[in-house]
């Protein structure tokens, strides 16, 4: 996508930032939506009030496909097949259609077990005292392990793809970017090729079946491929390490959650709000000329919908930037909303719930090992999480 030219006041410069939340609140300060430029992606409207951005996510005008951007020229060869992400209804409903019943919350609750297997198995490679990274050795492999087995990728390659997954999601550069998307390409074509050939019952290879009813295409399928591999962990390791540096640098809400573990699930869904793992939605283009809370919006122009803004919203969460497990959020967007909201959802909260209880049993004395300001988080403009969690295990 190229940057676009409007008439008026030039665009506000809008880089990922690793701490947006005060920038977000000023601009949610003066008004719903403000034109701004994103480096790599040209001119956008970011949505920045909660009720904006849920008008934004369900207002069937606005398209997630790039081919309605006025200034689309092609994918830029990075894209990875085709997938729901960039589809819209009615193509997104068929692709939907066909993994949707693999992550309903009854099939979720069946691998449950499975989740809390692989989280032991970790917690026992683990030091039980000293100084460990939460990150690397929690809650990046577990979400890892649990996507992984669920779509048949073998364990001696999870490693490369992770590190594929993790340069598409943040890039280095354009050109480290394009390179990786190519090896996850050939990567993902090998291994869908392999269950046709060969179907052992996991999710991909009962979508690459030739006879499975409703067969996604071949670019389909590579799409679908990236789209579970990326989202069903990226996300969550971010979910799991904010949760417990929130837990960390609030001990009074630490020690709410010991005396009471029933409110695990509390503590996920404020962390969702708080610091929610997708910092905004993918873009989306008006496909015919709109009006959104007010402004303007020309036919091929891109929407930013901020959730990390939405959830902070003053108007919908009385003292917004407080970390609060009595809260009950309920009606964040952590997840987004409408038709493109978060298939992975009930996967995502239960293994940070499973991640969250078992790793305060198994450490009660668990600290952090680093001053907050010293952490490094990755920012892109969809995702934002911790590149590492120094903490003191015991």
């Amino acid at each position: 996508m190229r940057a676009q030219s409007t008439d008026g006041p030039a665009p506000l410069e809008w880089a990922p930032a690793p701490f947006p939340f005060e920038r977000l609140a000023a601009l949610r300060a003066e008004g719903p939506v403000h034109r701004v430029h994103v480096p790599g992606s040209g001119d956008a409207w970011l949505v920045v009030t909660r009720e904006a951005v849920r008008t934004a996510l369900t207002d069937p005008r606005l398209r997630n496909d790039i081919r309605h951007s006025a200034g689309w020229e092609s994918d830029g060869g990075h894209a990875v097949g085709r997938n729901m992400l960039q589809s819209d209804p009615p193509h997104h409903t068929r692709l939907r259609r066909l993994v949707a019943g693999h992550f309903t919350p009854g099939r979720t609750a069946a691998l449950r077990p499975r989740v809390e297997a692989v989280a032991r198995d970790l917690l026992d490679g683990m030091p039980q005292a000293g100084p460990a990274d939460l990150v690397g050795a929690y809650a990046l492999p577990l979400p890892v392990t649990v996507i992984c087995d669920l779509l048949g990728v073998p364990a001696g390659d999870r490693e490369d793809f992770h590190a594929w997954s993790n340069e598409l999601v943040t890039p280095t550069d354009a050109e480290t970017a394009a390179s990786s998307a190519a090896a996850l390409t050939g990567y993902l074509t090998d291994l869908i090729a392999r269950k046709a050939r060969t179907p052992d019952g996991t999710l991909l290879a009962d979508l690459a079946t030739p006879d499975a009813a409703d067969a996604p295409a071949p670019e389909e399928l590579l799409g679908m491929a990236f789209l579970l591999l990326v989202a069903g962990h990226e996300t969550t390791v971010n979910l799991i390490s904010a949760t417990v540096l929130s837990l960390l640098t609030h001990p009074e809400q630490l020690a709410l959650l010991r005396a009471d573990p029933e409110l695990t699930g509390a503590a996920v869904e404020e962390s969702l709000r708080l610091d929610s793992p997708v910092h905004a939605g993918a873009f989306r283009f008006a496909a015919e000329p709109l009006e959104l809370a007010g402004t303007r919006v020309a036919a091929g122009d891109a929407v930013l919908v901020s959730l990390a803004a939405a959830s902070r919203d003053p108007l919908a969460f009385p003292d917004p930037d407080r970390f609060d497990l009595t809260r009950r959020p309920q009606g964040h967007l952590g997840f987004g909303h409408g038709v493109h909201h978060c298939l992975g959802a009930p996967l995502a909260r239960t293994e940070a719930a499973v991640a969250l209880r078992l790793l305060l049993e198994r450490h009660p004395r668990l600290a952090l090992d680093a001053d907050p300001d010293s952490l490094t988080w990755r920012a892109g403009t969809l995702l934002r999480g911790l590149t590492a969690l120094p903490v003191h295990l015991g």
